[in-house]
């Protein structure tokens, strides 16, 4: 018999923000025992429950009974079971440990030889006498960090447990999890229902919870529930709603019966800058702002309650009340702080350690001004406003706002600095020298802001790595990784000399400080991100040719990529990449340095040729690299095929006479060096 099965833990309230995961993680490892157990067909697809006091999960198609399981045993060499007629005693113990006669014995061939072997049939092992292990193994295996204990048993778990279903269709499974028997019952809302709900049978567990429940049991399909009646609601007001999806989820976890209702706060509020307010709404009361056609902020808000009720005026007072002393708070914090200069703030940035071995946030902010500055000079803007920015940029970190909400630093340093009369262009770059702060985020825009940005992470990325702090493995407590990668998507589109750039920000920092090879280590780091990086775009040998040329500006290499790709596609390309390796190994085991061509002593027609088809690109090659023509370069090289295949045929490059093989040699280092001007490509070669 097979039947849909359904196991439910009932909880106190689950950690919202984890409920996802844990969810999925309990439904993932009961299905993969249960299918490596061949208790369910591989392609069966689990149902996943979850809601703030529930996980649960329902398969289909599970068998009551294992499968016959037939096991074969294998045992000693043919040639060495038997002596004179008699079974040895390995032959005799094996046949014992089988339970049988050795008359009952096989042979087989196990790859190598023949051996004795045992093949028996295990009765399948039923439903009721692996399912409570199976779950057992799921608890154990959830990603929560802290679990607890509760009255006083010693069983351990995310939150209190007090129920457990176990359902085979309409059958309860016997069995306990936690110190709990497993039955058909469970609770529905913890208000709205009538108390304990029956579930008759696995394949109705859904249904049953919202119908006398008043349960959305599906995470998904409450989440879905959600944004859609938030969507609706948002429409009707004309707005759009300033959420990401990391609240839709936390939201899903909170409720199990989402009811969205609309409410609002006093205009005077919207003095303070918006984006306090958003903050204050969605981190501390899980509301979902509303934002007018511009953008703006509006004085009403939508929130989801966990409650239903005829008149719910009464819950959108309660709510409004608590936003209002939040965003009391807020204003309070943003008037307090306009009270002092960002410039006055600065000594006590003295006080703030960035790290105890490169000093405090007072010292970092004079490095960032040297960086930034010289930035700006190569990007041709105003070194002044770069190096006000530099200076001003960590100022809010000492204010009330950013102690509260320290995702705002940046975003309150930009309103400060435009309330104490700063250039516009200072006032950007505070805020956008945050900026990317994560992957796909927005680059700084301006100049100004561009150059603080990367003074600011050239800054942590030389200084953390050069006092050994390296990332390694999954670990980077100080987000280097995340450092270089912005530093790369910046320069990438910058006419800048990211070698350089490294240099100068490791000469900011004291003599003595940084490992001496910080310059070429941070350097090689940030190549080794920026392979990463271009992978969703090129393949990994475009990018390997690209980078072996190791390019430090960097605001060429999509081009250069671009070029590679094309060349890559050309007919001639492959022979070509197999030519190039070869003349690579031939320089590599080359007993001199390769001189100059001497024309005199080209004997062969086929070196003659080459060196005449080298001598007529060469100008053009190298007049169209330095128009960064690359792509024009490449598909002049390309015309070299019949030369060089020629070449190869019909020359002894290492010819027995010194003179003949240096001259060889020097005109393969010649012809390396017109396609190495673009890309290693040899390394195209299969």
């Amino acid at each position: 018999m097979n039947a849909t099965l359904l196991i439910e833990l009932l909880t106190e309230e689950l950690p919202p923000k984890a409920l996802s995961k844990l969810a999925d993680s309990f439904a993932s490892t009961i299905t993969d025992e249960l299918k490596k157990l061949q208790f369910a067909d591989a392609a069966a697809e689990p149902a996943i429950f979850a809601s703030p006091r529930r996980l649960a999960v329902s398969l289909p198609g599970v068998l009551a009974i294992q499968p016959e399981q037939r096991i074969v045993r294998k045992g000693p060499a043919v040639s060495a079971g038997m002596k004179d007629g008699q079974p040895t005693p390995a032959l005799a113990g094996f046949a014992r440990s089988c339970g049988v006669d050795v008359s009952a014995l096989t042979t087989l061939h196990d790859g190598k030889q023949d051996v004795y072997a045992y093949s028996s049939v295990k009765p399948g092992e039923t439903l009721d006498a692996v399912l409570a292990g199976i779950v057992a193994t799921a608890l154990k295996k959830l990603p929560a960090p802290k679990m607890m204990r509760w009255g006083d048993s010693e069983h351990q778990f995310v939150r209190p447990v007090h129920g457990l279903m176990m359902l085979h269709g309409d059958r309860v499974v016997e069995g306990g999890v936690l110190g709990l028997s497993s039955g058909r019952t469970t609770r529905g809302h913890r208000f709205l229902s009538s108390g304990e709900v029956t579930v008759p049978d696995a394949g109705s567990y859904a249904r049953v919870l919202f119908e006398q429940g008043k349960v959305v049991a599906s995470f998904a399909a409450r989440r879905e529930l959600i944004g859609r009646r938030l969507a609706e609601a948002a429409d009707r007001l004309g707005a759009r709603i300033a959420a990401d999806d990391a609240l839709f989820d936390e939201v899903a976890g909170l409720v199990e019966w989402p009811v969205v209702l609309e409410a609002g706060f006093e205009e005077d509020f919207l003095k303070v800058p918006q984006e306090c307010l958003i903050l204050t709404m969605q981190q501390n009361q899980k509301y979902f702002p509303l934002l007018d056609a511009r953008g703006r902020l509006l004085n009403r808000f939508l929130l989801v309650s966990n409650l239903e009720a005829g008149d719910p005026s009464h819950i959108v007072r309660g709510n409004e009340r608590v936003l209002r002393a939040r965003l009391s708070d807020a204003r309070f914090f943003f008037e307090q702080d306009g009270k002092t200069r960002l410039e006055d703030r600065l000594p006590r940035l003295g006080e703030v350690v960035y790290h105890n071995r490169i000093g405090t946030q007072l010292e970092r902010i004079g490095r960032l001004e040297t960086i930034a500055a010289s930035i700006a000079r190569e990007l041709g803007c105003d070194e002044a406003l770069a190096r006000r920015a530099a200076r001003l940029a960590k100022a809010d970190l000492v204010s009330d706002m950013v102690g509260e909400f320290p995702e705002l630093q940046g975003v309150m340093g930009m309103y400060y600095a435009r309330h104490d009369g700063e250039a516009e262009e200072v006032a950007l770059a505070i805020e956008g020298h945050y900026h990317p702060r994560f992957a796909g985020d927005s680059l700084p825009e301006g100049p100004i802001a561009t150059a603080v940005s990367l003074a600011d992470k050239l800054e942590t990325l030389v200084g953390i790595w050069g006092i050994g702090l390296v990332p390694t493995g999954d670990k980077d407590p100080f987000a280097l990784r995340r450092a270089a990668l912005g530093v790369l998507r910046m320069a990438l589109t910058l006419p800048l000399d990211l070698k350089t750039l490294i240099g100068a920000t490791a000469a900011a920092f004291p003599e003595g400080k940084l490992s001496a090879t910080v310059g070429e280590e941070v350097f090689a780091f940030c190549l080794e991100r920026l392979k990463h990086y271009l992978a969703g775009d090129y393949q990994g040998d475009e990018i390997d040719a690209v980078l072996a040329l190791v390019p430090s500006r960097l605001d060429e290499i999509g081009a250069v990529l671009d070029a590679v790709s094309a060349f890559k596609a050309l007919p001639e390309a492959s022979a070509l990449a197999a030519a190039n390796k070869r003349v690579g190994n031939i320089l590599r085991k080359a007993e001199t340095e390769p001189g100059k061509v001497d024309a005199s002593l080209l004997c062969e027609d086929a070196e003659k040729a080459l060196f005449g088809a080298v001598d007529r690109v060469a100008p053009d090659v190298e007049a169209r690299f330095a128009a960064r023509d690359f792509a024009g370069a490449l598909s002049l090289l390309a015309t070299l095929k019949v030369p060089v295949d020629a070449f190869f045929d019909g020359v002894m490059v290492m010819a027995d006479d010194a003179a003949v093989r240096a001259n060889r040699i020097a005109l393969l280092a010649r012809l390396a060096g017109l396609f190495n001007r673009v890309a290693d490509i040899s390394l195209l070669a299969d």
